[in-house]
């Protein structure tokens, strides 16, 4: 099982994340932007934005290793590969 941890950098209208998955004596590290808008879209500001990132970790390491999740991203992006992410993600959160 992965641990997941995050650390957020708050900006006018996005967050950067920079997130750590550790599995083992391994980890990956990740920055990941998201915007205010997808955030508030995504979550209707009812959970906190690392809350939304690190679900969107953990539905990401169901279908993928670690190694394989892109290194900097916009937390979009994820959706362009799996495309029913959003709806999943809203289910979870």
């Amino acid at each position: 099982m992965a641990t997941i941890t995050i650390q957020t950098i708050e900006y006018d209208d996005h967050y950067i994340c920079n997130v750590t998955v550790r599995e083992g004596y391994s980890s990956t590290q990740h920055r990941v932007t998201l915007k205010k808008a997808d955030y508030k879209r995504l979550t209707h500001t009812k959970v906190p934005p690392e809350t939304l990132v690190k679900a969107s970790f953990e539905f990401l390491l169901e279908r993928e290793p670690k190694e394989s999740i892109l290194r900097s991203f916009d937390l979009t992006v994820i959706g362009r590969y799996f495309p029913k992410y959003a709806q999943e993600i809203v289910k979870r959160l």
